[in-house]
């Protein structure tokens, strides 16, 4: 069997117009694509990227990039961009460099990053995407984990990379840096290689990507994705966002981080579509959101954070009217930042939902569009067999009730989902039980199937006999206008077991103060059920996060656990007595 004729059905149905013809198409289309059997060698660089976007589309535009810092630009084709991928496989292989070895990359966001990508692939190379921003310590930790073959680094880092190889006792085929250093070799040399490869004979089950988790709890595990699970897999992902080919398509994403891959290379790539970069220092939101403008971005990807900045701009000094389609994903989105960003651009901001370990398993697709509930990530992909279930493996089917999201995998295995943790076969077993695969995370469905997201497992507050989810209370949070960012955790109390609490940054011109933490207080009152109501409130300037943005809610909850310092911005419900005749 051969994919290439499901990558032209993929794009022709994201080409449908009518959302309800598009909707059944969508379904028809992926409960034909989970009972094929797959064929047993794909090769996506080859078959997809060059046998089909570079032999019909080879001189659209593939990749236009920007430096925000120093306005650099660059535009490449899809012809170009493959030829710039196999220059870098052909010196990869002049320096030994084999199939199934370790591409790891410290890259930014540059073509580079595009181009080693597409050669990993095409080379059946297991890349290892790095952010640029780990510590020596944690470099060093991977390397140790997972050694690497070859190494590509910007400058900056190269020092650290040489002491972490150094520490971990590893001597890499090849180090080549963006610039240059002594000991390294010059990205630029690989310019004199030839700009036609060879594609590896690479089978559906080997191993193209391990991706480190960004560790919200505990240490990063080793997820790996397979020749057909990321390639295949984000066709999910491109028919969640909804694009079409020639769509100019923008994620807000740095490499090294699987949302990267998902957004700004597969997801484009699969359809025709052109992936932009936008390379910065610092994020400027004004000087981005004029990028997304000149570009004439078609849609637009961004996490949470980003959007409630965005939102906080004129946004009608832009002109945004090429925009289609924005999307949200990493945490879900607070109700209040979609309505603000859909009066500023006439786009109603959807939200989905995935992990490292998948592709897109939960959203909102084109076709949800007026039809969304604010608050609700959506329903699951037709990809995905997603339910929820309880500790034991059943089936949650009662509307508002909390449980596990799971893959049920004895209908269908999901292929976008990840093989397993690499060399660990104890956090393989634990996530994979009962016949399912768990994703971590908690949710509920309403009597019309609208999924909510509640939180990591971990993250759900036990108080008495109830159970809250920290993300319905900080959304109830965030509405208020002094209130930037929250964070919620559950903490110890002898009575209750634990307590809610609300870590609160507020927005520009509000200062922590009484008055302010009783008027939060009573606004939660106003739209929460009262076991929901937090019981303290801490005014903070920032919030703990891994790297790619998430945040660290189990660092919080260990420094309530600790000796914590008292601090003269932390209010406690019960020190109000204004509020004795309000909920309890």
């Amino acid at each position: 069997m051969s994919l290439d004729s499901t990558y032209r059905e993929a794009m022709a149905l994201n080409e449908i117009q009518d959302m309800g013809q598009r909707e059944t198409q969508a379904k028809a289309f992926f409960e034909k694509l989970n009972k094929s059997e797959l064929p047993e060698k794909f090769n996506w660089a080859a078959e997809v990227f060059e046998g089909i976007h570079v032999k019909e589309r080879g001189d659209q535009l593939a990749l236009i990039w920007t430096d925000m810092d120093t306005d650099a630009e660059q535009q490449f084709t899809y012809k170009e961009l493959a030829a710039n991928g196999n220059k870098v496989l052909n010196f990869l292989r002049k320096n030994g460099v084999e199939k199934a070895n370790n591409l790891y990359m410290l890259t930014p966001i540059v073509p580079e990053t595009w181009f080693a990508t597409f050669a990993g692939i095409k080379g059946g190379l297991v890349s290892v995407p790095t952010a640029t921003s780990m510590t020596e310590r944690e470099i060093q930790f991977r390397f140790e984990a997972y050694k690497p073959d070859v190494i590509i680094a910007f400058e900056g880092l190269t020092d650290l990379v040489d002491d972490a190889l150094k520490k971990a006792d590893c001597t890499p085929k090849a180090k080549i840096v963006l610039g240059q250093k002594e000991g390294w070799t010059s990205y630029s040399e690989i310019a004199q290689e030839k700009p036609e490869a060879q594609a590896a004979d690479v089978s559906n089950e080997d191993v193209l990507f391990c991706f480190f988790t960004s560790g919200t709890t505990g240490l990063p595990k080793r997820v790996g994705h397979s020749a057909v699970s990321y390639p295949l897999g984000h066709l999910s992902t491109a028919v969640i966002i909804g694009l079409e080919p020639g769509d100019v398509h923008h994620n807000l994403s740095a490499p090294g981080w699987a949302k990267w891959a998902w957004s700004s290379f597969f997801a484009p790539f699969n359809m025709g579509a052109t992936a932009t970069g936008f390379n910065f220092t610092a994020l400027d939101i004004e000087k981005y959101i004029a990028a997304v403008a000149r570009y004439k971005v078609n849609s637009f990807c961004a996490p949470p954070t980003a959007w409630r900045a965005f939102v906080g701009l004129d946004l009608s000094k832009y002109d945004l009217s090429a925009m289609k389609y924005s999307i949200s994903a990493g945490e879900p989105l607070n109700p209040e930042i979609i309505d603000q960003w859909r009066e500023g651009t006439g786009t109603q901001i959807r939200d989905f939902y995935g992990q490292t370990e998948s592709t897109a398993m939960i959203g909102n697709p084109p076709w949800m569009a007026g039809k969304m509930r604010l608050g609700s990530f959506g329903y699951p992909s037709y990809m995905y067999d997603v339910i929820l279930a309880d500790d034991e493996g059943r089936q949650i089917t009662t509307p508002d009730e909390t449980g596990h999201i799971v893959v049920r995998l004895n209908n269908w295995r999901a292929i976008g989902l990840f093989q397993e943790y690499i060399d660990n076969e104890a956090k393989t077993s634990e996530a994979f039980q009962h016949g399912l695969y768990y994703t971590g995370d908690k949710a509920t469905f309403d009597k019309d199937g609208y999924w909510w997201f509640v939180g990591r497992s971990d993250d759900v507050i036990k108080s008495s006999d109830f159970r809250v989810g920290p993300f319905e209370v900080e959304s109830a949070l965030i509405e208020h206008v002094a209130v930037m960012e929250t964070a919620v955790v559950g903490v110890p109390d002898p009575k209750r077991h634990q307590l809610v609490k609300a870590f609160v940054i507020l927005t520009q011109g509000n200062e922590p103060s009484r008055e302010l933490a009783l008027e939060l207080f009573k606004h939660t009152i106003e739209v929460l059920a009262k076991f929901k109501i937090p019981r303290i409130i801490e005014f903070v300037t920032e919030l703990p996060k891994t790297i790619s943005g998430k945040i660290r809610r189990i660092e919080l909850r260990e420094n309530e656990n600790g000796d914590k310092k008292e601090t003269s911005n932390e209010y406690f419900y019960h020190q109000f007595p204004e509020l004795s005749s309000k909920k309890k």
